[in-house]
């Protein structure tokens, strides 16, 4: 039996203000920020919940989980400095379209949704990203980073709820 925190990353783990602040563009992937995986460690380390990537950086691992870039080994690395690692990532149901355009948002629910159908081992589950994933069941499990800011101590608390079972499914 396991936890799982199915983590986007552009929002989450970086955002505008850190990007601005550091004068630096974070639409290319290359920008995490380590203030950011020291709060996700937090939550992690106190729900022992497994990292299921469902972010679109998924892309950028292989079968086994090995970075194919430099953005997804920078990401492993500082993951690992916090003692974290990516456990899974979401199947991809994308469509040309929705790469071509860039919205992702429109297949994430079903993507985590069709993960867990095949993962019933979950006994608990958290969502953290910062778009709206047009579904009702996912919302009640998500918590929704604000995208100039990113992951914050009240969002882990928020999570950290969520993962103990204080909201049904």
């Amino acid at each position: 039996m396991a936890k799982a925190l199915f983590l986007d990353i552009d929002g989450v783990l970086n955002s505008n203000f850190w990007n601005d602040s550091h004068q630096r563009e974070i639409s290319n992937g290359t920008l995490v920020d380590e203030e950011k995986i020291k709060i996700l460690a937090l939550l992690v380390k106190r729900t022992n919940a497994i990292i299921i990537l469902h972010s679109g950086w998924r892309f950028w691992f292989d079968d086994e989980l090995k970075p194919l870039g430099t953005e997804a080994e920078r990401l492993v690395d500082m993951l690992a400095k916090e003692d974290l690692f990516i456990d899974g990532v979401t199947p991809d149901l994308t469509t040309e379209e929705i790469r071509r355009t860039k919205k992702f948002s429109l297949v994430k629910a079903d993507e985590i949704l069709l993960w867990l159908k095949l993962h019933n081992d979950i006994t608990g589950w958290v969502v953290l990203d910062d778009l709206d994933l047009h579904s009702v069941q996912i919302e009640q499990h998500q918590v929704k980073t604000e995208p100039t800011i990113g992951l914050t101590l009240e969002d882990i608390k928020e999570a950290e709820k969520i993962l103990e079972g204080s909201i049904s499914w």
